[in-house]
């Protein structure tokens, strides 16, 4: 970087430039939303066959190019950015540089040092030559430069030295920068096609995370949320932020933003949405490079008086090489893969957009997702699912809420109605070895509490919502653990196959009286067993220990069912889906009871 390039140099050029891709990027998702949400979705309403399918398949590309595009350009709009603030703070210097420079006289040459002319006559009646100096970039050199133009006769040579050291260090700064941004952009050309594959989304992550390490100078002018901050805190953060600072954001962290509550349902979508696609593109290049298990995975062996059945030598090697990893991407896959399976059924059977209102692909998992927009629903129910539930099962839990949120719209009677499936916390995964224990509900039951709270936090509709929290086998631990530990933000409480809530009365669960609502079907193991598990204490006449929803005593509501076991409690057309729409929606007249 040299003199005559820095002094022309115009940041603001490049700001421009920014702005440019951030309004292109602004565009893209605009697309990328139309094409979901009103072109593929009516499609759906209206049109079916194979060619139908055929063009939502095309459909699904277009958008997925619109998100690549947008997730892309709001990376090179934050890397242009950083480049100009960092041009601009070693521009500001030499410009400053410069005019320090005009105003004493002093003459800046074309290689950055400086010329001064002679002192003013001494005592002696000698005048002092004048001369030229060049500046030093580091401290040492810059300190005996000084201490050698002090030392001269002519006053002029100490203010030259000032003067092109300074000029020195806005060189270096700005060299410094053009290095280091140069092959960060050039990293974020694309390949010249028109395919978004896996590995062009897995490369997006490590885009984004080579200019968040070069632009922390300009990131360090974004403030950052507040560090454990309430929901309310998160929100005034987020609206505290212009246009350019939250894209900026939203860029760089689009993990923080998604999992922050009380931020707007439609922000973390877009947000975890990026995270999906960016963890889809790198499990599938993952999954893509293990090699296929072998074909012959059994043989037989002679085992004296009849043959035996095992693994071949072949099989066990690859398993002891590859199986886990092998196993842990294709589960997560399937789970990713399911969400977007939600995310393209939008239109079908009047299923309104969903929301990804948290997403992570890390050990078993964690998804919520919503159908409809929570922050300007009548009505929000959120599910909270039991044990063995991971992101690869996320898609039975999904359609669960599909289910209950076509019965509550109807029940609604023309209002509002958003059903979440919240996994937000780590499930027991294996109903003898886990499920018995309750800290897998005490450690997920205050990130529980924080989601509602909030809904409450990012909700733009006029008054307070009707929520509702559900629960589902060890679902509902998890829910009586939050109202234990914390306060409960919901008006209705639904259990389903409970095992117990820690609790033993239902005026404990932070809900209205009268507004605890339980189901229990023929078949049902799970409540009865899990009782000596989660069951609560209750000490007070009627009372006792070890109670469940299920009892009399608890003081539940038990509605009535008509499924069988301790899955098909949000089977289409029962009336164990159909009781609990009526709470959802809020009719508590229409709810049919046990005698």
């Amino acid at each position: 970087m040299d003199l005559q390039t820095l002094k022309t140099l115009k940041p603001a050029e490049y700001e421009g430039a920014a702005d440019g891709y951030r309004a292109l990027a602004d565009m893209a998702q605009t697309s990328k939303d139309h094409i979901a949400n009103t072109v593929a979705a009516g499609m759906r309403k209206a049109l079916e066959g194979d060619a139908a399918k055929a063009a939502q398949g095309e459909l699904q590309e277009v958008e997925r190019n619109f998100q690549y595009t947008q997730n892309q350009c709001a990376v090179i709009s934050t890397a242009l950015n950083g480049f100009a603030f960092d041009m601009a703070a070693a521009k500001q210097k030499l410009d400053a540089a410069l005019a320090d420079a005009g105003a004493n006289k002093l003459t800046v040459n074309p290689d950055g040092s400086v010329t001064y002319p002679p002192g003013p006559d001494k005592a002696d009646g000698k005048t002092p030559d004048g001369g030229s100096t060049a500046g030093f970039t580091s401290p040492q050199a810059q300190a005996l430069g000084r201490q050698a133009a002090n030392l001269s006769r002519n006053p002029y040579a100490a203010l030259a030295q000032d003067i092109a050291d300074r000029i020195s260090t806005a060189l270096k700064e700005a060299t410094a920068a053009d290095q280091k941004w140069a092959p960060k952009l050039r990293a974020l050309k694309a390949d010249d096609d028109l395919t978004v594959s896996a590995r062009d989304w897995s490369d997006t992550a490590s885009d984004a995370g080579g200019v968040r390490s070069a632009a922390d100078p300009y990131l360090d002018t974004l403030k950052d949320p507040p560090k454990g901050g309430s929901p309310e805190d998160n929100a005034r953060w987020w609206k505290g932020l212009d246009d350019e600072q939250r894209d900026a954001y939203l860029a760089m962290n689009p993990a923080s933003v998604g999992a922050l509550d009380g931020l707007p349902a439609d922000v973390r979508d877009e947000a975890n949405r990026t995270v999906l696609a960016q963890k889809h593109g790198q499990y599938q290049v993952a999954f893509g490079a293990i090699p296929p298990p072998p074909s012959e995975r059994y043989t037989w062996i002679n085992g004296g008086r009849m043959p035996v059945k095992v693994q071949t030598d072949e099989y066990m090697a690859w398993e002891k090489k590859y199986g886990d990893e092998y196993a842990q991407l294709k589960q997560s896959i399937k789970g990713m893969e399911s969400i977007e399976d939600r995310f393209a059924s939008t239109g079908v059977g009047g299923l309104p957009e969903a929301y990804l209102l948290g997403f992570s692909a890390e050990e078993n998992g964690r998804a919520i997702v919503a159908n409809g927009n929570p922050d300007t629903a009548d009505h929000t129910a959120v599910f909270v699912p039991g044990t063995t539930s991971n992101l690869g099962s996320i898609g039975g839990d999904i359609g669960r809420m599909t289910n209950l949120w076509q019965d509550a719209s109807t029940a609604a009677q023309g209002g509002s109605v958003s059903t979440v499936t919240w996994l937000g916390y780590d499930a027991p995964q294996d109903i003898v070895k886990d499920a018995p224990f309750g800290h897998y509900a005490d450690d997920g039951a205050p990130a529980f509490n924080q989601f509602l709270d909030g809904l409450d936090a990012s909700r733009t509709a006029d008054g307070p919502g009707h929520t509702t929290a559900i629960g589902h086998s060890y679902g509902t631990t998890l829910i009586g653990s939050a109202a234990r530990q914390g306060e409960l933000n919901a008006d209705d409480v639904v259990f389903a196959g409970s095992p117990g809530v820690q609790v033993g009365s239902a005026e404990r669960m932070d809900v209205p009286e009268g507004r605890v609502w339980n189901q229990e079907a023929p078949g049902d193991v799970v409540p009865d067993i899990g009782r000596y598990g989660h069951g609560g204490s209750e000490w007070r006449l009627g009372g006792g220990v070890w109670l469940i929803p299920s009892d009399e005593a608890f003081g539940a509501n038990q509605m009535t069912t008509d499924t069988e076991g301790h899955s098909d409690y949000w089977k289409s057309g029962t009336t164990s889906l159909w009781n609990q729409a009526q709470v959802v929606a809020g009719q508590h007249g229409n709810v049919k009871l046990e005698d």
